[in-house]
């Protein structure tokens, strides 16, 4: 195959519908109430039952969705194993629920226990930590004083309880699913440790958020590790995925259309960061706050709905530059972090 980025899909099923990828694997959508309106999911037949990669968030709608497709499209046959590529609501939302019903639960083990570490944190509002990070990363005072007074977004919001007990995914293992053999590879940078599935029988790809065709998923910083570098995670799952990605593979990505054309993606993932990175830098002449670096990374402009996932990725290039002794960085007057080009 010529490389090339191409969709061999020009548009998602319905939602309630399935649509057949290859013998026994099935591509289906469910409905996100954000501005990324969808996740992908896919059910692979295991003969007397699916095993099921990702879910959707835990929601009356997604509910729904899922008992038309088991009653329709899959055949009337259980859910026997869920595979939960990462521990991000959109993707383990209905794992329990599943689980309930009988499933197995087999992800990674940093991915599963963030995931039952932050079902069990349930905030009226905001806690000090956090406060305390979006000030240092410049947020604007009306932003942060709305949002100080605000329950946030709880992870037991939108994903049913785990219950204890799953199957461990570490990088190498072997996966009988869909009537293959999936090799386990673990990405990083967005989630930690985050499952994606190499098939050794055929050209599939089981991609999830690691492998996304014309979107970037977000690389941010928290208050729960505010001096990580997600970056330098994902320009090395990035270089390492490089090795092992041919233009013939069909990728089944968590978000947007299936694709081929793996190869010449990642190297646009690598030079998409580092240009952004470079334009970081030149943005740095003179000390400026994490709020003040959204042109240079994102060159858009940055809504009240898209402003706390702009602000954690602009803290996660900032420290970036600074692992790489590019920055560095000083408590400003009114607790915000400024940084300036080294």
């Amino acid at each position: 195959m010529k490389p090339g980025i191409r969709y061999p899909y020009d548009a998602a099923p319905d939602e309630g519908t399935a649509l057949e990828i290859a013998p026994g694997v099935f591509w289906a959508r469910m409905p996100l109430p954000m501005a990324l309106d969808h996740v992908n999911v896919y059910a692979l037949d295991d003969g007397d039952g699916w095993t099921v990669f990702d879910t959707g968030f835990d929601t009356k709608r997604t509910r729904g969705a899922w008992v038309k497709l088991l009653a329709g499209p899959l055949r009337g046959k259980p859910v026997t194993r869920v595979i939960a590529s990462h521990h991000h609501p959109d993707h383990i939302g209905l794992a329990g629920w599943f689980q309930a019903e009988g499933a197995r639960l087999a992800m990674s083990r940093t991915a599963w226990l963030f995931a039952r570490m932050l079902t069990l944190d349930d905030q009226d509002r905001p806690p000090p930590e956090t406060l305390e990070f979006w000030r240092g990363a410049g947020m604007a005072a009306d932003i942060l004083a709305k949002r100080a007074g605000e329950r946030p977004f709880n992870f037991a919001d939108a994903v049913t309880p785990l219950p204890l007990g799953f199957e461990r995914l570490s990088e190498g293992d072997t996966v009988r699913a869909g009537g293959r053999d999936w090799e386990v590879r673990l990405g990083q940078g967005h989630a930690p440790d985050q499952v994606t599935l190499w098939s050794r029988d055929c050209n599939l790809v089981l991609g999830a958020d690691q492998l996304l065709p014309s979107i970037s998923p977000n690389l941010g910083v928290y208050a729960t590790e505010p001096t990580a570098d997600p970056v330098a995670e994902w320009l090395q799952s990035c270089a390492q995925f490089q090795t092992i990605a041919r233009d013939d593979h069909l990728v089944l990505p968590g978000h947007k259309l299936p694709f081929t054309g793996l190869p010449m993606r990642l190297r646009q993932k690598i030079d998409n960061h580092h240009g952004a990175l470079a334009r970081l830098l030149d943005h740095l002449t003179e000390p400026r706050r994490a709020s003040e670096c959204f042109a240079p990374l994102f060159k858009r402009k940055i809504t009240e709905g898209t402003y706390g996932l702009a602000l954690v990725e602009a803290v996660a290039h900032l420290n970036h530059l600074e692992r790489r002794g590019q920055v560095r960085r000083s408590m400003g007057p009114d607790g915000a972090w400024l940084w300036v080009r080294a």
